[in-house]
C-alpha cells in the first residue's frame, strides 16, 4: 500500500531551502547553460525543482555568474527520445529525460526501471544510482553523462470500468508504453495498446483503451479521472528519469564551477526523490478527491475509486517480472546486460537473472 506523505514534507517541497544550496562561486567569467529538462512546463518537477534551483537560485547564489536558459521539452518542439542526440549535438548542455525513453540510444538504460523490478521507491531508488555508473560507461561512448536521477511518481493503471485485482484485467485494452510495461500487459492477460500520452484522455473518453498506465500525478495533471472511473494502488514501474550533461562541455567547465553545479545536482536529486515519493500518494489522494490531503495536483471533481492491491496481486507482478519481464529485457539487450543485471541489480531486487 502507498503510504501517506507527512505535512512537513509537502510544506518542504512548496519551496526549496537557499541555505541547503553549495556555497557560492568566486568572481569568474560568466557560464551561460543550456538545460532542457521536463517534458511540460506545468509538471511540479519543472515548477518545484528545476525553475526555482536552475532559473532562480543558480544566478543568485553565483552572483549572475551562472545563468541558465531553462526550457521544456514542448516549448522546444521535442518529444523526448532525441535527449541524448541534443546532449551530444552540443544543441543543449544539459538535456533530461526518462531512461526508458532514451533506452533506444543505450539499452541498458531500460534496465534501471523494468516493470516489477522495484516495488517501492527506496528499493528503486537504489537499484538507480547502484547502475548510474555503469550506465554512465555506455553513454559517454555518445558523449553525454547522467549527472542526476530521479523518478516520476508511481505508474499505475488507470481504468474506465471497476477492477478489484490483476485477474480482471484479462482481454483488457490497456495503454502502455516501454517495452517491459508490453511484456508485463501482455502476461497478465491484457491486450497493450501503445499510445502517446498526449492522446490517452481521448482514447479513454473514446472507450478505443478500457484501461491506461501513468504516473498517480500524471493522470490528475491530465484530468483522468474525467474519463476512468477506478485507479490502482499498485506500482508498475516509477518512470525513473536522469539529466545528462555534454562530457566535453562538462569537462572544460572551470573545476570550481564543476564543483558547484555537483553540489547543485546532489540537492535537486535529493528535492525530486522526495517530490516523486509525495507525489505518488497526493495523485491518488486527488483523484479519489480527498481534499484535504490533495496539495501537489488538482483534485478531480469526479472522485475515482482507489483499488488497493492484494498481496497475490504483488506476488503475481515479481512473478511476472522474473519469468517475463526480465528475460525479455535480457534479450533486446543482449548478454552482457544480463551479466550487468546479476552483478549489480540483483543484490538490490532479490531475483537473478538466470535463477
Amino acid at each position: 500500500m502507498l503510504r501517506p506523505i507527512t505535512l512537513a514534507l509537502g510544506l518542504a517541497l512548496a519551496a526549496p531551502a537557499v541555505a541547503q544550496m553549495p556555497a557560492s562561486l568566486p568572481a569568474g567569467p560568466r557560464v551561460p547553460i543550456v538545460a532542457v529538462t521536463q517534458p511540460l512546463p506545468t509538471q511540479p518537477q519543472y515548477t518545484r525543482v528545476d525553475v526555482p534551483y536552475l532559473r532562480e537560485m543558480m544566478a543568485s547564489r553565483t552572483g549572475g555568474r551562472i545563468e541558465v536558459n531553462l526550457s521544456t521539452h514542448a516549448e522546444r518542439n521535442l518529444g523526448g527520445a532525441e535527449i541524448v542526440r541534443l546532449v551530444r549535438s552540443g544543441q543543449a548542455d544539459i538535456g533530461g529525460g526518462t531512461l526508458t525513453t532514451l533506452s533506444g540510444d543505450v539499452p541498458i538504460l531500460d534496465g534501471i526501471d523494468l516493470a516489477g523490478l522495484a516495488p517501492d521507491m527506496a528499493v528503486a531508488r537504489q537499484i538507480a544510482e547502484a547502475v548510474m555508473p555503469v550506465a554512465n560507461r555506455d553513454l559517454e561512448r555518445f558523449g553525454a553523462r547522467l549527472v542526476l536521477i530521479y523518478p516520476f511518481p508511481a505508474q499505475v493503471l488507470f481504468c474506465r470500468q471497476p477492477f478489484t485485482s490483476l485477474a480482471d484485467l484479462r482481454g483488457r485494452r490497456i495503454r502502455t508504453f516501454g517495452n517491459s510495461l508490453v511484456d508485463m500487459v501482455g502476461a497478465i492477460g491484457g491486450q497493450p495498446v501503445s499510445i502517446g500520452f498526449p492522446e490517452v484522455y481521448s482514447a479513454l473518453e473514446r472507450g478505443v483503451v478500457d484501461c491506461a498506465i501513468t504516473g498517480t500525478g500524471s493522470g490528475a495533471s491530465a484530468r483522468w479521472p474525467e474519463v476512468s472511473t477506478h485507479i490502482s494502488d499498485l506500482p508498475l514501474s516509477w518512470a525513473v528519469a536522469g539529466y545528462l550533461v555534454n562530457v566535453a562541455w562538462w569537462n572544460r567547465l572551470d573545476p570550481q564551477v564543476r564543483a558547484f553545479l555537483e553540489g547543485t545536482f546532489r540537492e535537486m536529486q535529493d528535492k525530486l526523490w522526495e517530490l516523486g515519493a509525495a507525489a505518488t500518494r497526493d495523485g491518488i489522494d486527488c483523484n479519489i478527491g480527498r481534499a484535504e490531503l490533495c496539495r501537489i495536483h488538482n483534485v478531480a471533481a469526479r472522485p475515482m475509486t482507489e483499488v488497493r492491491a492484494t498481496e497475490a496481486d504483488r506476488t503475481q507482478i515479481r512473478q511476472i517480472f522474473e519469468q517475463t519481464v526480465l528475460p525479455g529485457w535480457v534479450r533486446r539487450c543482449g548478454a552482457r546486460c544480463g551479466e550487468i543485471y546479476n552483478q549489480v541489480i540483483a543484490p538490490l531486487s532479490g531475483i537473478r537473472f538466470g535463477g
